[in-house]
């Protein structure tokens, strides 16, 4: 059986799944694996034991035949840079994201590129701080770690590290330099000039389809450059879709992707978590973020010990269409879940009189009714004035919720609103944008739309 396989690195799973010729999943794999540190003492990720584990689980495969492995693909979590010496070995491991920097490294670079506002605005990324936004990650070690930045002869991006392992290529791609790494112009859509004033040297991106030779056990196969993880969640409906779409990707957080958003990104988009990155294709993906997962779970919390409910009660209760508008005469407009902002929604929901409700179905009807409502102002915020997308696809947990997209459908009444449960989107994408050198695959026939 001809496939591809996709090795989905994310922080806390590590996979390799292999899809069959037109992309059905015919084999997964999990493992988890122990951290390390840095030198610093702060957590990272084994890097040895991860790219040890993926060549040796290569070979197996290879050396079994049951599987005829055609091509190899990566799809990573971002926000990660390898840094390597003229014998292309890591000179250290690659650093957490979530490790914490001197502020003064970023500031250097806001004040010399007209403000915060401004740079932010050019690369499209919101100052996450720590290492969240890679190009600080260089710009750190060369201010702080100069002994070690001076062994540094290449950067990569975490998948293109992991495509670097088996084929010895340097290389860059779109969607991994797009997304919140201070390291593309968007008005230019090249590098920034800092990079080269700080030297700080990137190859020229090349095409997410491109492939290049690695030797598993005496056979040689086609191995893309990897993909940013968002990004190749995008790309199933980018093949599939007849109509120009949003994203509304939900689990933990909610994130809202419009690739038929053109418009620059604004001071006050930023300011609301508000981001751009890029599809396989260089074109721009208008995003926003809402921590609606987190609040929701958190809220279920104090409904089941307040009603003395089972955790799982909340998901046998449906959309009532006289309930919802019940609900709106008894409580009107304000956000009574979120009495301090969703800034401080801990604080606020501290104050939360939940024996206002008359049942546990109430109170969870208005909760999803509010959630849809921050929702709704997070997907408008991805909207151009020129709006050409007619479909809404709801995908992650949230797309099984009837109150939701119900209310979802009910909002967005030019559009047409579709859940989608498409399993492993993430390394679906990832073989999907290699598919087209690989001869025999298919890419039309995936299903977007749950059944």
């Amino acid at each position: 059986m001809k496939v591809i396989a996709v090795f989905d690195i994310g922080k806390t799973n590590k996979k390799i799944l292999l899809f069959d010729q037109v992309f059905n999943l015919v084999y997964q794999y999990e493992e988890k694996f122990s951290t390390t540190v840095d030198e610093d003492g702060f957590e990272c990720d084994d890097i040895q034991l991860i790219q040890n584990w993926m060549v040796n689980t290569l070979s197996v495969l290879v050396e079994e035949g049951k599987f005829d492995i055609q091509a190899i693909n990566f799809s990573t979590y971002g926000a990660s840079l390898a840094f390597l010496n003229k014998e292309g070995k890591l000179v250290k491991p690659i650093y957490n994201y979530l490790k914490q920097v001197n502020p003064e490294i970023q500031e250097s670079l806001f004040q010399e590129y007209g403000g915060m506002d401004e740079f932010c605005r050019q690369t499209a990324s919101p100052a996450l701080g720590l290492l969240l936004n890679s190009g600080i990650q260089a710009l750190w070690l060369k201010k702080e770690k100069q002994d070690i930045w001076e062994k540094v002869e290449n950067a990569l991006h975490f998948p293109q590290y992991l495509s670097f392992v088996l084929t010895r290529q340097i290389t860059s791609e779109p969607t991994s330099i797009g997304c919140h790494t201070f390291m593309w112009d968007f008005d230019k859509m090249q590098y920034h000039p800092w990079l080269k004033k700080e030297g700080l040297k990137l190859p020229k991106p090349v095409n997410n389809d491109q492939v290049y030779p690695a030797l598993i056990k005496g056979k040689e196969i086609k191995t893309g450059v990897g993909i940013h993880d968002s990004s190749a969640s995008l790309v199933p409906y980018l093949h599939n879709s007849k109509e120009d779409f949003i994203l509304v990707s939900t689990g933990t957080w909610c994130i809202s992707m419009n690739p038929f958003n053109d418009e620059p990104l604004t001071s006050e988009q930023l300011k609301n978590d508000c981001l751009c990155f890029l599809t396989p294709e260089k074109r721009q993906v208008k995003s926003s973020r809402l921590f609606m997962g987190h609040f929701h779970e958190t809220c279920i919390a104090r409904l089941n010990h307040h009603f003395n409910a089972s955790d799982k009660y909340f998901q046998n209760i449906d959309y009532c269409e006289d309930a919802v508008n019940s609900i709106n005469l008894k409580f009107g407009r304000a956000l009574l879940f979120f009495p301090e902002g969703i800034e401080k929604f801990s604080e606020g929901l501290e104050k939360v009189d939940l024996s206002v409700f008359a049942d546990y179905d109430e109170a969870y009807t208005r909760l999803v009714m509010e959630l849809t409502r921050l929702c709704v102002c997070s997907i408008e915020l991805v909207i151009p004035k020129k709006d050409t997308t007619k479909t809404i696809y709801v995908s992650g947990g949230f797309s099984r919720n009837k109150i939701f997209v119900s209310l979802l459908t009910n909002y967005f009444t030019d559009k047409k609103v579709r859940t989608s449960e498409i399993d492993n989107a993430s390394a679906l994408g990832a073989a999907l944008v290699i598919a087209g050198n690989i001869e025999g695959f298919t890419t039309n026939k995936i299903e977007l739309e749950s059944k």
